[in-house]
């Protein structure tokens, strides 16, 4: 019983925590669970916590370790999560929000340190049902501005260096894509067509970000 009342207190606590912080401009506390391993983070966990990750949301839904803002500072130090885990959550925030949010990851990460995000495919009615979705759905063209060298060369304006809002970060990205099940089996022609040209040929976009 008194754990279970500690446990209470500690939840009142982090989400009281998170709203007075959220009217001041305060960071957020940092994690109440300390990983006795790699830290490796789950952010927009919601109720689907992945094993073995810190859960991380804005709410504090069960399962969730750490309630947070993902738009404001992270409580985490430079250079010190191991992997970070991201599906279906992106896709709730707005451009400029995206923007803070893969300046922070790659802030926390450990270079050579690899986060996947998952988002509903852009040429998906999954991408649209959601009323929470912000515009635009999350496209391929998004991951080349999280790359330095491209982004300075042929898109300045959104570098740091001469947009303050801009990114900072430096990923090299790799895209796959989770098929609908009447195009998943077919051969290798064949889906690569519908990837390009078919509405609903793919649900999902899978990105594998590496820091540099």
């Amino acid at each position: 019983m008194r754990k279970l009342l500690k446990q209470l207190f500690i939840a009142i606590g982090q989400a009281l925590w998170y709203r007075l912080g959220s009217l001041f401009g305060r960071p957020p506390p940092a994690p109440a669970v300390a990983p006795a391993g790699p830290l490796r983070i789950d952010l927009g966990c919601g109720t689907n916590k992945k094993e073995g990750f810190l859960g991380c949301d804005q709410r504090q839904f069960p399962g969730v370790d750490v309630v947070m803002n993902l738009t404001k500072r992270w409580p985490w130090k430079d250079n010190t999560v191991d992997e970070a885990h991201m599906s279906h959550a992106l896709e709730h925030f707005t451009g400029p929000q995206r923007v803070q949010i893969f300046n922070e990851l790659y802030r926390v990460m450990k270079r050579g340190a690899i986060a996947t995000i998952v988002t509903p495919y852009w040429c998906s009615n999954r991408a649209y049902g959601d009323f929470t979705h912000a515009w635009p759905p999350v496209s391929e063209a998004l991951y080349l501005y999280v790359s330095e060298s491209w982004r300075r060369g042929q898109a300045p304006d959104n570098d740091i260096v001469w947009n303050p809002a801009g990114y900072n970060c430096d990923f090299e990205s790799e895209i796959r894509y989770v098929l609908h099940p009447q195009i998943k089996d077919a051969d290798e022609n064949t889906r690569d067509m519908a990837i390009t040209f078919y509405k609903e040929a793919c649900q999902d976009m899978v990105v594998r970000l590496t820091k540099k």
